[in-house]
């Protein structure tokens, strides 16, 4: 894989999100409803904690609407107005395309998460928060992002369609955050403990609240990677499939 060749390609998809309004109306949405979530739903000034615990608390549900609007149009886009046989025809490969796009997207959602940072310095400037658990927090935030996003990525690699690519990568997606949920385990209650374990490791909620509590545990960012990989994986395997459609 050339880095040269995804870089190229990749400050191409990174500028194209600021070519359009898209770019801004998530940025807007995203910061206005997390301060939503955070001081009004997450009743951060009735707890009396300077922490941002109450503002991760809602980041999987944020996600869960947001960057799967974000992800509709990467491949559903490229495949119905044609132009996905043009970025073919460049001097890439496939998997380096389907990369480059990922780490666009993925670039993108880090400046509207980075944008976020006068929360950060809201809660030091009311309080001394742990700010190494806020960092975790962050961290763990940019991580769940990724799994949404290649997610996303292979959904919309699937269909001409950007709204059954939006509808299909909410409801996997959602499979993914219920997972850990006693309602989904309670089903298998039936099953070994083994299983009824392994269906809740599933779950992003396990491994993302894990890491913003602070405990930075390697299984859990090895999840996430994980995750992001076997799912770009399928993209690249879903385009070359259907690169003659």
């Amino acid at each position: 894989m050339r880095f040269s060749q995804i870089s190229v390609l990749f400050k191409r998809e990174l500028s194209s999100y600021f070519a359009t309004p898209i770019a801004y109306v998530f940025i807007v949405i995203f910061l206005f409803l997390s301060g939503i979530f955070t001081f009004y739903l997450g009743n951060f000034f009735a707890l009396g904690q300077a922490d941002l615990s109450a503002f991760f608390t809602f980041h999987p549900w944020l996600y869960l609407f947001l960057i799967p609007a974000l992800t509709m149009r990467l491949w559903a886009e490229e495949r119905k107005s044609g132009s996905i046989e043009l970025l073919l025809t460049l001097p890439v490969t496939i998997g380096e395309a389907v990369v480059a796009k990922f780490l666009a997207a993925w670039a993108f959602t880090t400046i509207a998460l980075f944008l976020t940072f006068p929360m950060w310095m809201t809660v030091n400037y009311l309080g001394e928060p742990d700010n190494a658990v806020i960092a975790a927090g962050y961290l763990g935030s940019l991580l769940m992002a990724g799994a949404f996003l290649a997610i996303g990525s292979s959904i919309s690699a699937l269909t001409k369609n950007q709204v059954i690519a939006f509808v299909i990568t909410v409801v996997v997606c959602l499979v993914f955050i219920l997972s850990g949920f006693s309602m989904v385990l309670d089903f298998f209650s039936w099953a070994p403990q083994i299983i009824v374990e392994t269906i809740s490791s599933f779950s992003f909620l396990t491994h993302f609240y894990s890491v913003v509590k602070g405990v930075i545990d390697l299984r859990d960012i090895i999840y996430f990677l994980s995750l992001i990989t076997f799912w770009l994986f399928c993209t690249a395997i879903i385009i070359e499939m259907k690169k003659a459609d």
